[in-house]
């Protein structure tokens, strides 16, 4: 079993392009914002400490804003249009609703202004300057190999569970689920959609808004579908600890196969505890600190970052999570997990 060490995957989100080296040491008179859904997420806690940290590095003044709840479309649109009128060089963006943010984001690139979205691309994504993010395609289809190759022959009569974010799609969520069916050997339909594939292994979808309880519900709406469930695809894993609550309920949380993504420190816990099988970690905070960086250096030189190679985005990178590995799955350990969570 090949796996990787957490020093190399660091290496690899440093140095993919060079794309950062020339950024500034200080970068005086220089403004930026950070917009994200919201300010309590562990996820954007950390997206923040990480634009903080770099930016006093920088010497960058930094303003965060935060929607009050995930989609509050309407205070992300009114947080841009602070940043426009204070002059601001660069937003960072995390954006509740994908398409109808572009017309505001529009107007601060008509300014001048420097925008990256984060984590989450934008619709279309080249209504940003550049994309900052996992491949969550990726992060979906290393859980997706990882469960077939831990269910081995058994995968051929899986009982799948889809344990999605939101009805709207294409989004983020959208990736993760089919990255996983595409890693678990399933024929996707359109891959911008979830819920066309046609293979009978897929018990169905249900929408969690991302949270334990809307796991929880999503868990028992699909078991109340088909009890025989055996592998349970989430979202992320505050669905993937809801989930496991429901199965638990019925005396089932020992042999029912749960797969996450996220990476947050108390999903890594719950993979070491057996809660879930295996999670797809991404960076938030590398997200946010490459993302001044590059801010400083549009402020300095007027250059834009470039994509990976071979991508539309810049891939700040992916790592499978798990104490179990599985022949042909690149994995870390829980310990090395351990070591570079959030939250």
């Amino acid at each position: 079993m090949k796996r990787i060490s957490a020093v190399k995957t660091a290496l690899f989100c440093a140095t993919a392009l060079g794309l950062m080296a020339a950024a500034p040491a200080h970068a005086a008179d220089t403004g930026a914002c950070l917009i994200t859904k919201t300010d309590t997420n562990p996820f954007f806690v950390k997206m923040k400490e990480g634009a903080e940290a770099k930016a006093k590095e920088l010497g960058i003044a930094l303003k965060t804003f935060a929607g009050k709840v995930d989609g509050d479309h309407e205070t992300q649109v009114a947080a841009i249009e602070t940043c426009i009128a204070d002059g601001a060089k660069g937003i960072l963006l995390t954006a509740s609703d994908t398409s109808s943010i572009v017309t505001a984001v529009k107007q601060a690139r008509d300014a001048g202004i420097l925008v990256i979205a984060l984590d989450t691309p934008l619709e279309p994504a080249d209504a940003a300057d550049a994309t900052f993010a996992t491949d969550n395609f990726l992060a979906g289809e290393l859980i997706g190999k990882w469960a077939k190759a831990t269910l081995g022959d058994k995968a051929a009569d899986a009982r799948i569970a889809m344990l999605d974010l939101a009805i709207s799609q294409p989004t983020v969520g959208v990736l993760r689920d089919q990255g996983f069916l595409q890693g678990f050997g399933i024929d996707l339909g359109n891959p911008d959609k979830w819920g066309d594939e046609t293979d009978p292994r897929v018990v169905g979808h249900d929408v969690t808004a991302g949270n334990e309880e809307g796991g929880r519900k999503a868990m028992e709406n699909l078991l109340a579908k088909d009890p025989a469930i055996n592998v349970v695809y989430t979202i992320n894993e505050p669905a993937a600890a809801g989930a496991y609550e429901a199965l638990k309920s019925i005396g089932r949380e020992n042999d029912v196969l749960i797969v996450s993504v996220d990476g947050g420190c108390p999903g890594v816990a719950n993979v070491k505890d057996g809660i879930i099988g295996a999670t797809s970690q991404q960076y938030p905070l590398l997200m946010a600190s490459l993302g001044i960086e590059a801010i400083a250096k549009w402020a300095a030189d007027g250059s834009k970052p470039e994509p990976t190679p071979g991508k539309s985005f810049y891939d700040t990178g992916v790592a499978l999570v798990t104490d179990k590995p599985a022949d042909g799955v690149e994995s870390i350990s829980v310990a090395e997990g351990t070591d570079r969570c959030w939250g």
